[in-house]
């Protein structure tokens, strides 16, 4: 009787659930991917076409106003017009004593010959050829365009040098009786040595796959490592 009195007043308690504790995986288990996915780099792509601008300094205003520059002053002086008309008359000349060549062949010639040379001589050629050392190669990276009257704009030589080659180009495209291939070639010509001279394009350089040694060298990859990041702890000496 006792005995179950004593069952009745402690009732039996519940058994604790059983924990199962599963292995976690690794996390540097994913880092058994292939290598490229670890470095990630972005690669510079290096310009093809690079415009320059020829930056003048103080000290090269300075060498400049030393000395008169002969090489640019001979286009103000007299006769030096003249010269421009009479080459053009001379290379006409020239060009009709050739055998076989016709009035549209020899206008289109003396158009190409005329602008050839008008552009090596005013825009491809810097510095000058005498006296260089009088100015400190202040002038060295100059053409003969950016030198005339000081790089001044829209001077009265500079205007005769921009309406010269129009009137020819207008003279050749007339006596070649408006053929179309030969105005697009004197046309072309027309435009190549025009483009310089504009006031927009002054001390300007444009480069053609231009050298550079610092897009020789590609950008430095940026490494993505993937997986848990270790933390990093300071070492007990630096710690105050």
């Amino acid at each position: 009787m006792s005995s179950t009195i004593t069952n009745r007043s402690s009732p039996r308690r519940p058994s604790p659930p059983s924990i199962s504790i599963e292995p976690v995986a690794h996390a540097t288990s994913t880092s058994s991917s292939s290598p490229s996915s670890k470095l990630k780099g972005r690669a510079r792509s290096a310009s093809l076409v690079k415009v320059e601008e020829i930056k003048e300094s103080l000290d090269d205003v300075l060498d400049q106003s030393m000395y008169a520059n002969v090489n640019q002053e001979w286009v103000n002086r007299k006769g030096a017009w003249l010269i421009h008309i009479i080459l053009i008359l001379a290379g006409k000349l020239l060009f009709d004593l050739l055998p076989g060549a016709t009035q549209e062949i020899s206008w289109t010639m003396t158009t190409i010959a005329y602008m050839l040379l008008s552009f090596l001589m005013f825009h491809h050629v810097t510095g000058i050829p005498f006296q260089a050392d009088m100015h400190g190669g202040a002038y060295d990276d100059l053409t003969l365009w950016e030198q005339i009257d000081e790089g001044a704009q829209y001077t009265p030589a500079k205007k005769w040098l921009i309406c010269l080659p129009i009137g020819l180009f207008l003279a050749s495209t007339h006596f070649t009786h408006y053929d179309p291939w030969l105005f697009a070639i004197n046309f072309t010509a027309l435009i190549i040595v025009l483009i310089p001279k504009l006031p927009a394009l002054h001390r300007q350089r444009i480069r053609i796959l231009p050298d550079d040694d610092a897009s020789s060298f590609s950008a430095p990859t940026t490494p993505i490592h993937s997986g848990a990041t270790t933390p990093r702890t300071r070492p007990s000496s630096m710690i105050m």
